[in-house]
């Protein structure tokens, strides 16, 4: 349903045909940019509000005197609306609504689905099958729970091409930590209890699996399975021994506790995590606020936005009461398919938890907000270094990194003014050069960068850093005179004479040199994207490196033609299955004889070869 098209939108009569039905609303300029979307548990009286004439904002009534129309999705319940919500902040980025930054994953547990699951540490899509746990304030919280589990229910972290392969148990089966399914040592049964056991503890459902585990102690002692009742009587006491040296206001408990501190524009929430009783530590977010200036409105939209993404535990305390908290309580209670709580004003020790939180936000905001100043004059300080008339928002770098020639790597690091967006780094693999030319590996890691940037409309540097003298710099700039790429300031950042931090000069494209100084913040900051650019090209670089030396070595043993080294590769799942593997499993594979699995063990771990094999 959309409303009229010019700027002089009648906000009151597109309300009044509106249904009281939940949905989704989203507010157009003229040049059809959204400005705004958001949910309503009844959409004739929500979107009817921003036009009764009642006071608003400044920030609302600089968006309500840009709408110039409206759309609206009914949705069944409020759970699809806040789902929709979400969905569309993400994709579309409304320049009036606050949204959550995600530049970053955040760790979970994941239990895959398959005959034998696998519990392990997760970062990213969602893309394996399995259940996600989570998520975690830190990947030390994920290793923490990991940890437990393995004591308790001595699930399998291994690769499925290391698992597939074993023919002996590991260390982990030696310390107590595995049951050895990959060699049989546990039955399919046994281990799927363990499975059911593991997802109880990590739903927080503690007590009920302490149950559990009495009644199949009684029902292993009524049998005579003595031997089994011990084990089962060690895990109930090591489940009893967490329990009571971790708890929440004396039981356990499954809480997040939030909240949101605010300066100007500028925000942090705090999250501080609670599952089965354990304090999982906080993570600090700093939503962009796009101008909203009420810590109320920031944790809404904060909660509505990060818990439409991830589980929410059966309580969430708040530090302040927030707007449409029944709509996004029920709507939260619904899609997770059990009851969810949002609770403020509470006492006890549940109110010292709120008020760490709070506390832990101030100090976050504030230290935030002085590495912010830093970084902004420092980036006003190349501004004025170099002459530009604008503020630079974007800088990026770029560096060349290989060894005598091989696996060539260039990278792409991008900062603005808050600091690194990790989210826009690029690599790129260099190929159809001279091995070693480092100029035609800058000009080819450009033309990629900025070519796909043309065609697909991208994002344009302030400010483009080359790693390298002038030489460099005159390759990047044929590249980006070839692609009509302008407004681009270029600079390259050479060693000086002793190759030493603060003595660097920067080569301009009309030749001039700077020499700032190693006390210029203006060289500080460049310094700084630079050595990062540098670092993650030698990651990169490395990595390939790596690869291509282990692929090296299968091509260079004797026997072993590309048909067999696909089918290697293939049946262990790369070459870091390969190299897990022992001689045993090598020669499973298909065309692969024992002679041949020995020379090809051997030349992966830098052994000799026996003489049985050298033949």
């Amino acid at each position: 349903m959309s409303g009229g098209q010019s700027s002089g939108f009648d906000g009151k009569a597109f309300a009044a045909a509106l249904s009281t039905a939940p949905g989704v609303y989203r507010m157009y300029a003229e040049d059809d940019t959204l400005l705004y979307v958001g949910k309503a548990g009844a959409l004739r009286k929500r979107v009817g509000s921003y036009f009764n004439g009642s006071p608003k904002n400044r920030r609302i009534m600089m968006m309500l005197s840009q709408v110039a129309r409206m759309d609206v999705t009914v949705t069944r319940n409020e759970a699809e609306a806040l789902l929709l919500e979400n969905q569309l902040i993400k994709s579309l980025a409304p320049r009036y609504n606050v949204s959550l930054r995600d530049d970053k994953t955040y760790p979970q547990v994941l239990l895959t689905r398959e005959q034998w699951p696998r519990i392990a540490l997760h970062r990213g899509p969602r893309a394996v099958p399995g259940r996600y746990f989570g998520p975690y304030p830190s990947v030390g919280a994920v290793r923490e729970t990991l940890n437990l589990m393995h004591k308790l229910f001595r699930l399998r972290n291994c690769e499925d091409s290391v698992f597939r392969n074993r023919s002996r148990p590991c260390l982990q089966y030696q310390i107590g930590r595995c049951s050895a399914p990959c060699v049989d040592l546990v039955a399919a049964e046994e281990y799927a209890r363990s499975v059911h056991r593991a997802e109880l503890f990590l739903e927080g459902k503690s007590d009920l699996l302490a149950q559990e585990l009495a009644q199949s102690m009684q029902e292993a002692s009524d049998a005579l399975e003595f031997e089994r009742a011990a084990r089962l009587r060690d895990l109930i006491t090591s489940l009893r021994s967490m329990q009571n040296r971790q708890y929440v206001d004396g039981r356990a408990a499954d809480l997040d506790v939030l909240a949101c501190a605010m300066q100007g524009a500028s925000a942090c929430v705090m999250l501080l995590s609670f599952r089965d009783g354990r304090n999982l530590g906080t993570r600090a977010f700093f939503p962009r606020t796009n101008g909203e200036e009420s810590a109320d409105e920031v944790l809404a939209a904060f909660v509505s936005q990060y818990y439409g993404e991830h589980a929410p535990p059966a309580e969430i305390l708040l530090d302040r009461e927030i707007p449409d908290a029944d709509v996004i309580e029920t709507a939260l209670s619904t899609a997770a398919e059990r009851k969810v709580v949002l609770k403020w004003n509470v006492r006890g020790e549940r109110a010292g938890y709120v008020e760490l939180a709070n506390r832990n936000a101030q100090i976050t905001l504030a230290s935030e907000l002085d590495s912010r100043g830093a970084q902004q004059a420092r980036s006003d300080a190349v501004r004025d270094l170099l002459g530009l008339a604008e503020p630079v928002k974007r800088v990026e770098c770029f560096d060349i990194s290989h060894t005598m020639g091989e696996a060539t790597v260039a990278s792409c690091v991008v900062f603005d003014a808050a600091g690194p967006v990790r989210a826009h780094y690029r690599r790129f693999n260099i190929s159809g050069i001279e091995p070693g030319d480092d100029y035609a590996a800058m000009r080819q890691a450009i033309d990629r960068r900025f070519r796909r940037a043309v065609a697909e409309g991208g994002p344009l540097p302030d400010v483009l850093l080359i790693d390298g003298g002038a030489g460099q710099l005159a390759q990047a700039a044929a590249a980006l005179v070839e692609l009509g790429v302008e407004g681009v300031m270029l600079v390259g950042v050479a060693k000086g004479v002793e190759r030493r931090a603060g003595h660097e000069a920067l080569v301009l494209p009309d030749g001039r040199e700077l020499r700032p100084g190693a006390a210029s913040p203006a060289l500080q900051f460049i310094q700084q994207v630079r050595d990062e650019a540098h670092r993650f090209a030698i990651t990169g670089h490395r990595g390939r490196r790596q690869k291509a030396r282990m692929t090296s070595k299968l091509e260079d043993i004797p026997g072993i033609g590309p048909r067999r080294r696909a089918s290697l590769l293939k049946h262990f799942g790369g070459l870091a299955g390969l190299k897990a593997a022992g001689e045993a499993e090598i020669a499973r594979v298909e065309g692969v004889s024992a002679a041949l699995a020995a020379r090809i063990y051997a030349n992966l771990h830098g052994l000799s070869v026996p003489d049985s094999a050298a033949e």
